[in-house]
């Protein structure tokens, strides 16, 4: 029993293709949203990928960009078979290729759905690029006059700035690395050559932080050096007061801010694939009513449309059996290959006559 089977008169199926004529076109400016989404993300990752570990993490906004592509191609030329099935002479060039293209629908559709599942599972990935790469940066905070790295303290003060965030998980990252630069150091002074003395690596370590993670909202005025000196500073507990730093982590900022970004164009893409979907179905009723009319000198007479010519069970049982063949027949093939090379291998007898 054929799925979803419907049936058909001519004023029926003149409004299935009118109605899918313009719901390929929606479909269209459907795929210049994903498209746009996907340059958004993109250059928005761009922004900030100094402090981003590998690129990886562009595989969602390629995808977007390649499906909002390739959706507008779709749903273009879909648009054009649905006007085209209102003219039997015209639609009679389009016959042949409707199987295939509905195949490839089919195909898209899928990788449709899978790239908004990658928007909802991206988030670990993300993760461990952030963090490794803002580990990285804030190593390289203090090269101000290395080429090359110049650029990444302004980038790592503004990101603070941005996101109200400090250090990669908290502001006490910033205690294990020297962010101060030896050339604002005086090498001089005993203080700080016992800093560097004390320390195995020979680096300058400080309890302080950068002044991008002071919150200007805080009515005491930012204590970002001696953090954790309670008698370098007049009626203050670092332990127990609430610091005039910012405490959440650049890490956790920056994976709410793309995790919430992606997740919303996930949803998106889920909506896009739902219509997408019942596009797909709406074109596959019309080929199949428009391929069993009875005489098609009467373009009037009635005929059924499906989705599949045989139930969900039967469909999968003969795709089963079509792919079992399928490996027998290679058997087969690899078989009698290899009896030809046994038969090319043997060496003839030779018979000597005395």
């Amino acid at each position: 029993m054929a799925l979803l089977k419907v049936k058909f008169n001519q004023k029926k199926r003149v409004k299935l293709a009118q109605g899918l004529w313009l719901m390929n076109w929606f479909s269209v400016f459907a795929g210049i949203l994903v498209f746009s989404m996907g340059l958004f993300l993109k250059i928005e990752l761009r922004k900030r990928s100094e402090v981003m570990d590998n690129s990886e993490s562009h595989f969602v906004p390629n995808s977007l960009i390649l499906m909002g592509i390739l959706s507008c191609a779709f749903n273009g030329f879909a648009g054009k078979i649905c006007y085209d099935s209102l003219d039997p002479a015209k639609f009679a060039k389009w016959k042949p290729l409707l199987k295939p293209y509905l195949a490839l629908c089919c195909v898209f559709n899928m990788l449709l759905f899978f790239v908004a599942l990658i928007c909802f599972l991206m988030r670990g990935s993300l993760d461990s690029t952030l963090a490794q790469g803002l580990k990285n940066g804030m190593k390289f905070y203090r090269d101000t006059d290395t080429p090359g790295r110049c650029f990444m303290k302004k980038t790592i003060d503004m990101l603070q700035i941005e996101f109200k965030c400090c250090g990669n998980n908290g502001y006490k990252d910033w205690f294990e690395i020297q962010w101060i630069s030896n050339r604002y150091l005086d090498f001089s002074s005993k203080e700080v050559k016992d800093r560097i003395k004390s320390n195995v690596d020979g680096r300058y370590l400080v309890d302080g932080v950068p002044f991008s993670c002071c919150n200007p909202s805080s009515p005491r005025p930012c204590i970002q050096y001696q953090v954790t000196n309670n008698s370098a500073h007049y009626s203050y507990d670092y332990q127990t007061e609430e610091l005039n730093l910012w405490r959440r982590g650049c890490r956790e900022a920056l994976l709410n801010y793309y995790s919430g970004m992606m997740s919303s164009m996930g949803a998106v893409i889920l909506l896009v694939w739902l219509f997408e979907m019942s596009v797909m179905v709406g074109l596959r009723l019309l080929h199949t009513s428009l391929e069993s009319i009875a005489n098609p000198e009467d373009p009037e007479c009635e005929s059924e449309g499906w989705v599949l010519e045989n139930s969900l069970k039967d469909t999968f049982k003969s795709a089963l059996e079509s792919l079992k063949k399928l490996g027998k027949f290679n058997q087969v093939e690899a078989g009698a290959e290899g009896a030809e090379g046994e038969e090319g291998g043997k060496t003839p007898a030779i018979t000597t006559v005395s």
